[in-house]
C-alpha cells in the first residue's frame, strides 16, 4: 500500500522534483510486532533533513497518523517515508510556492538469515568513490547514484555488503550501512563532516558506548586501520547490527565489545517499541 499526500495512489506526477532531480530525504523503518522501531529518532532526522535543503517540513502530527494507520495488519514490515520539493517546471530553481510531496510506503521485510547476526557477514571494499560535499554530508537525500554503481560491483551472493572510501582514500560507509571497529578496547567509527549517511542506529550505538563508558571517538579511518582492528561491524535501521567475519579475504573475530554493544541495542530496541506506535 502506498499513500502519496495522504491518499492511496500508485503514480507520483512526473514533474515531481523528487523524480526530477532526487530533490528531498527519505527514512527507512523496521515494522516489528506492530510497532515502528526508533520512531522518533527516524522523524527527527527527517526534520533535519527538510530543513538543511530548505523543504517544508510536513506536520509530525500527520505523519503519525498516516503512518499508524498504514501499518495495520503488517507485524512485520518495512516502511518507507519519502519527503520531495514536490512538483515544480523545468529546471534547477525553485518554485515559488513549495508544496512539498510525502510518499509513505509499506515492504515485505528481508530475509535475512538468522547467523548474519549472530555468525557474521562477508564484505568487500567498493572501487565506486563518494564525493565529498559538506552541505550534503550526513544526510539520507535521494541522490543515490554511488550507493547504486557500488552495489553493481559485485553478484556474489556470499558477499553481504560492500565498504566505500571517499576521494581522499577514507572509509566512509557501506552502501547501506554505517563502519565501526574496535581497536585497543576503543570504538570507532568514521567522520562524517565530508560525505556519508548519520545513520540511525550509527547514533544510538555512539550513545549507548558513552552511556556504558565505552571509548568512542569519530575519526578518519584509512585502509590498513580497519584490517588491522580486532572487531568489525555495520548497522542500519533494518539490519541492527550485523558483525564482519571476513573483508576481501582478512578474517575478524566477533569479539566482546560487538556482542555487548548487540545486547545493549537490543534492550534500546525493546524499550523504544514498548513506548512508540
Amino acid at each position: 500500500m502506498i499513500l502519496i499526500n495522504g491518499e492511496n495512489q500508485q503514480g507520483i506526477d512526473c514533474t515531481d522534483r523528487g523524480f526530477q532531480y532526487g530533490d528531498g530525504v527519505f527514512e527507512t523503518l523496521e515494522i516489528s510486532n506492530g510497532r515502528v522501531v526508533y520512531l522518533d529518532h527516524h522523524l527527527n532526522r527527517l526534520a533535519v533533513g527538510c530543513q538543511r535543503l530548505l523543504i517544508p517540513t510536513p506536520e509530525i502530527s500527520i505523519l503519525k497518523q498516516e503512518i499508524s494507520g498504514l501499518i495495520q495488519s503488517h507485524a512485520r514490515s518495512v516502511l518507507k517515508i519519502i519527503i520531495t520539493r514536490g512538483v515544480g517546471g523545468r529546471g534547477y530553481r525553485q518554485p515559488e510556492t513549495i508544496n512539498a510531496t510525502r510518499v509513505l510506503s509499506i515492504h515485505p521485510f528481508p530475509d535475512y538469515p538468522a547467523d548474519y547476526k549472530t555468525e557474521g557477514v562477508n564484505i568487500r571494499f567498493c572501487d565506486t568513490r563518494l564525493g565529498q560535499n559538506r552541505r550534503l554530508a550526513g544526510l539520507k537525500h535521494l541522490n543515490r547514484l554511488e550507493q547504486v554503481l557500488a552495489r553493481a560491483e559485485w553478484q556474489d551472493r556470499n558477499i553481504q555488503e560492500g565498504l566505500m572510501f571517499d576521494s581522499e582514500d577514507n572509509l566512509i560507509e557501506g552502501t547501506m550501512t554505517n563502519l565501526f571497529l574496535v581497536e585497543n578496547a576503543r570504538l570507532l567509527t568514521p567522520q562524517l563532516d565530508q560525505c556519508g549517511v548519520d545513520g540511525i542506529v550509527r547514533n544510538i550505538i555512539i550513545e549507548l558506548a558513552q552511556v556504558n563508558g565505552l571509548i568512542i571517538e569519530e575519526l578518519r579511518v584509512s585502509k590498513a586501520r580497519i584490517l588491522a582492528a580486532e572487531e568489525v561491524f555495520l548497522t542500519n535501521s533494518i539490519i541492527g547490527m550485523w558483525p564482519v567475519k571476513n573483508l576481501d579475504g582478512h578474517a575478524f573475530g566477533i569479539g566482546e565489545i560487538t556482542r555487548q554493544l548487540d545486547t545493549w541495542l537490543d534492550d534500546f530496541k525493546q524499550k523504544d517499541c514498548q513506548n512508540g506506535l
